[in-house]
């Protein structure tokens, strides 16, 4: 049977308070895994000391997936760090999620509003890249919820609006380090003229759909991320890499997966310290603070402190 509108909103209001009844108990912060709402340390201008002339490609870089997913409780929520706190932190990479209602862009996760719009995330950006410009940030923008196929007007309103016109990387072509520092990056995951690089001419590896939290499911994902991650270091070097460690399913939330697949991810990387790697983007759920530092660190080789 179809559900009212009513019935829908129901089901959010009611989703976000459980979200944030819950938020904040029995949270924890391990190196590898944090739901808390701060991060251990941060890593504010981590680039600063990345070669002008470096392709933005070599660069490896933590990120995070559904960024803004803060609310809706187990089954919706993906980060505990709200956006401000991630780029601090050393987050460089951003998958931001917009609902297209009658030219308004609101954040989802699924049906789950995260009390935030494309505004926020445009003018949080705009705000650190000001005071960070050795920085740069790519953001994956996607429609989510509604589905409409059109939102390249509402996304240069947007801009305008809330940023400015000169705050995007204007070109499909791979950038610099150089060329990058002080930019928003879009990687266009929607139809309409080009505002940025297009998400799909990354090489993706997004094995999401983790049916249960039984060990050989949790095994299967790892091996996809162990094996893109791979792929990486040996791939070619003009061609950007994406990993998700993150995946769901109704029988495996964002946070209780995250539980299992972080510490792996975090022993492996570890075991590479001290080297010089391209791994690419690493995106995750609530990753630690210490998982972030670790994927900055090969771009230096060796351990360093801000």
């Amino acid at each position: 049977m179809a559900c009212s509108n009513e019935d829908m909103m129901h089901v959010v209001i009611v989703g976000i308070i459980l979200g944030v009844a819950c938020s904040g108990h029995g949270a924890i912060q391990h190196p590898h895994y944090d739901d808390t709402p701060t991060p251990e340390f941060l890593n504010p201008s981590w680039m600063v000391d990345i070669l002008e002339n470096q392709s933005l490609s070599e660069v490896t870089m933590p990120g995070t997936h559904n960024t803004m997913a803060l609310y809706g409780g187990s089954l919706a929520q993906c980060n505990s760090w709200p956006l401000a706190s991630q780029l601090q932190a050393g987050i460089r990479f951003l998958d931001i999620r917009v609902r297209h209602i009658r030219g308004n862009l609101t954040i989802h996760h699924g049906i789950s509003y995260q009390w935030a719009h494309f505004g926020d995330v445009l003018e949080g950006i705009a705000s650190f890249l000001k005071q960070h410009p050795t920085e740069t940030v790519l953001m994956r923008l996607r429609e989510e919820l509604s589905e409409t196929g059109d939102i390249y007007g509402a996304v240069v309103r947007y801009v305008h609006q809330y940023a400015h016109w000169d705050l995007l990387w204007h070109s499909r072509l791979m950038p610099t380090m150089g060329e990058a520092r002080g930019k928003l990056i879009v990687l266009q995951d929607f139809p309409g003229p080009d505002l940025g690089m297009r998400y799909r001419s990354l090489d993706i590896s997004d094995y999401w759909k983790v049916s249960s939290l039984q060990p050989e499911q949790v095994d299967k994902k790892w091996t996809h991320v162990y094996t893109h991650l791979e792929e990486a270091v040996v791939g070619n070097k003009a061609r950007m890499f994406l990993t998700y460690a993150s995946g769901a399913s109704i029988l495996a939330h964002p946070n209780a997966l995250a539980k299992r697949i972080n510490p792996r991810l975090y022993d492996y990387l570890s075991g590479h310290a001290g080297q010089r790697k391209r791994f690419g983007i690493i995106t995750m759920d609530f990753p630690g603070a210490m998982l972030v530092k670790t994927i900055i660190d090969f771009n230096y080789g060796v351990k360093r402190m801000e």
